[in-house]
């Protein structure tokens, strides 16, 4: 099987044509591929499908074999396959997720995908689209106590569930203990939930550590870094237009106030492409 591993601000995935070839197991795959025994190791498996709504569907895997609804940056990196693989000449795309249909524009430079930007829609607050048990209509700045002590929490959806909580120092934040116990607060968060910990810098800038449900912390997350941008806005911390720093590297996010959608752009880039023996995965 043939992939390719992309890079967008530290999340590495692998990227596989299912266009082209029919793929069985996924589940089983997605594991074997994230497998750092095999030097593949990855944040995830990206599946480029066909569609009947728009250019593309991609189909978003997690290192543990379940399927997720959709990442920023994985988002993001489909618009360099598609068009660095020559399965498209254009640059305006319409990508089918699990998490909604999503539109990405790209910049092209000799011949090559430079940069992204990705349109993830409308952010959504409502507490029972989430969802979170409560009886809110909206979750925004909510008192939740972790531990030892209390944080003000925003949950935003995308299709995919993220919360975020303004903390004094992300570097100084045990994050993998806060992360963990926050992502498995079911009586709150019934289908877990990403943690975006967020240092307010400057009203055009951020600085955030996040935690993904059932794989720790990562070094990048688009959707993420969008969370706290909505959290900075709705809270009065922030402007619409931030740069928000991450392990991984800045990303730039703007929330259009006469649209509400909200856009994420970075460069996205190749880390190696090769071929993987699968076949006992398919027997």
């Amino acid at each position: 099987m043939k992939f390719t591993k992309m890079q967008a601000y530290g999340n590495d995935y692998v990227y596989i044509d299912a266009i082209h070839q029919e793929l069985k197991n996924l589940p089983v795959l997605a594991r074997f591929v994230s497998d750092r025994h095999f030097a593949v190791g990855s944040d995830g498996m990206v599946l480029i499908c066909p569609s009947d709504r728009g250019d593309f569907r991609m189909r978003m895997f997690n290192p543990d074999g379940s399927e997720g609804e959709m990442c920023g940056n994985a988002l993001r990196s489909v618009g360099k396959y598609v068009y660095d693989h020559r399965l498209t000449d254009k640059t305006e795309l319409v990508i089918e997720t699990l998490g909604g249909m999503q539109h990405l524009t790209l910049t092209v430079t000799d011949g090559l995908v430079s940069n992204i930007r990705a349109d993830i829609g409308e952010p959504r607050l409502s507490a029972r689209v989430i969802p979170v048990n409560t009886g809110l209509a909206e979750f925004v700045e909510q008192p939740v106590t972790v531990r030892d002590r209390s944080f003000a929490i925003t949950a935003v959806s995308w299709g995919n569930p993220h919360c975020a909580m303004f903390v004094d120092s992300v570097d100084e934040l045990d994050v993998e203990g806060y992360g963990r116990e926050i992502e498995h607060k079911t009586e709150l968060f019934p289908n877990k939930t990403n943690v975006t910990f967020v240092e307010f810098v400057a009203r055009d800038r951020l600085k955030i550590r996040e935690w993904e449900r059932g794989t720790g912390e990562t070094i990048g997350c688009g959707t993420g870094c969008a969370t706290a941008v909505v959290a900075g806005v709705l809270t009065g911390r922030t402007d619409r237009k931030v740069t928000v720093e991450q392990i991984g590297g800045p990303l730039l996010i703007e929330w259009n106030e006469a649209t509400g959608h909200l856009f994420m752009t970075g460069p996205s880039h190749t880390v190696f492409e090769s071929e993987i023996d699968v076949s006992h995965i398919f027997l």
